[in-house]
């Protein structure tokens, strides 16, 4: 029998909020649909504080924030990316062009195309996010993308000289110093400063999520990702200390982002409470995290493993950690979360900064439908069909009456045009059909 032990923010009040973001939002994009640069400009001095005299970075600008790093940032910078890397260029590889001649006469195939443009974009509001270049910049050039644009908001009122190294040790062709809504829909619609992109990238705050999703169609978008989400799945194997740990070190990252526990050991749920209020006390992010676990954290107990997959399911978070006895059950039996953390050894964290694996996931129970940021989601697998005389003859006959059966008559008219042009043709048309 599940037990809620600890409730988070109730829908009602979720969907208030995402209202007054959605309306913000609106203004914002048809203002820089209507005014171009000069609403862009407005709307980062009024959010960011910011009006350089050119968004994009010149290779002067870009070479300053190389050396404001030390040595150890720039190395921690190109392990994390070469780890990032190594793994897009296997996931690329499982992918492969296809081509067949399924009946006589008639080949089909497809091909992976990447995009020809992308932009990623790297939040830095509250915290510069590094990573974010990595999973973003770097997977995209793996996947072929011949045009990669980079785009992050000013910190302390300047380009972050770590943010826009990732960027550009990561490949990107055009980096801007630009962040939001309006960064969003500047590659999206395309100003003065920056032409318009094919397929946005990144995560981002609601406000940027919300861009993404009303853009969405005008370009592609990876995910419509919201708040940061972390769960965890845990039994008696787990202490209070690294469970709290690993709830607040997602918790952090906003107001606003769920942290659950789900566990079979009612010792472990009852301790936790406790743990997190010793922990807050000395975390310096306290604020942000406490808050978002005092309005969205949940404890809930459950009597099986098997119950706990069933809930984890339900949830289909964005990030899933299993501290169990045996962690491979939970690998082999669920079914939508973004990304699985198994065992005590590993964490969110290292997903989020340097193991590999890509850090843009499904939020909002997305993960029922789809999987996170990889290098396909640049890449679009386009098909092709090629008939020779005899077989276009004798698909034409089954295409024209599957035609007239639907009341097409002007695909009826293709079809018999073939028929009738190839028709003649000395081949054996009973190996078709």
């Amino acid at each position: 029998m599940v037990e809620i032990l600890k409730k988070g923010r109730s829908l009602d009040l979720k969907v208030e909020d995402h209202n007054k973001v959605r309306d913000i939002v609106v203004g914002i994009i048809e203002s820089i649909e209507m005014r171009g640069e000069a609403a862009v400009r407005d709307l980062s001095k009024t959010y960011d504080n910011w009006n350089p005299e050119s968004f994009r970075l010149s290779d002067a600008e870009i070479e300053n924030c190389l050396n404001k790093l030390k040595p150890r940032e720039i190395a921690d910078i190109a392990f994390a990316q070469e780890q990032v890397r190594r793994f897009a260029e296997v996931q690329k590889s499982a992918l492969r062009d296809v081509e067949i001649e399924t009946l006589p006469g008639v080949t089909l195939g497809h091909r992976n195309i990447p995009v020809n443009s992308v932009a990623c974009y790297v939040p830095g509001g509250k915290f510069p996010l590094v990573a974010s270049a990595h999973m973003g910049v770097v997977t995209a050039k793996v996947a072929g993308v011949k045009r990669v644009i980079a785009l992050s908001p000013p910190f302390n009122n300047q380009p972050n000289p770590a943010v826009v190294a990732a960027m550009h040790m990561g490949g990107a062709d055009e980096i801007y110093c630009l962040g939001g809504v309006q960064a969003i829909a500047s590659a999206a619609i395309g100003t003065e400063f920056c032409d318009p992109v094919d397929f946005i990238v990144g995560p981002g705050n609601v406000f940027v999520a919300e861009a993404k999703r009303q853009l969405f169609g005008r370009v592609g978008v990876d995910l419509i990702a919201g708040p940061t989400e972390t769960l965890l799945i845990t039994d008696e194997t787990c202490d209070p200390e690294m469970a709290a740990t690993d709830l607040l070190g997602q918790a952090e990252h906003g107001f606003n982002s769920p942290a659950v526990l789900i566990t079979t050991s009612r010792a472990l749920a009852e301790a936790i409470p406790a743990e997190i209020e010793r922990q807050l006390a000395v975390l310096p992010t306290a604020e942000m995290a406490g808050k978002s676990w005092n309005d969205y954290g949940q404890i809930i107990l459950c009597d099986t493993d098997e119950e706990m997959v069933e809930v984890a399911d339900k949830f289909a978070f964005e990030h899933v950690q299993v501290l169990t006895e045996n962690p491979d059950y939970f690998l082999e039996n669920m079914t939508n979360y973004g990304a699985l953390f198994l065992g005590h050894e590993t964490n969110v964290a290292y997903g989020d900064k340097v193991i590999g694996t890509n850090h843009t996931l499904p939020t909002g129970c997305a993960a029922r439908y789809t999987g996170g940021l990889w290098v396909g989601k640049f890449i679009k697998t386009c098909t092709y069909q090629k008939v020779k005389p005899f077989a276009s003859s004798a698909i034409g006959e089954v295409c024209s009456r599957l035609c007239e059966l639907e009341g097409f008559w002007g695909h009826k008219a293709q079809a018999d045009l073939r028929v009738k042009r190839y028709g003649d043709s000395s081949a054996d048309v009973s190996k078709v059909h």
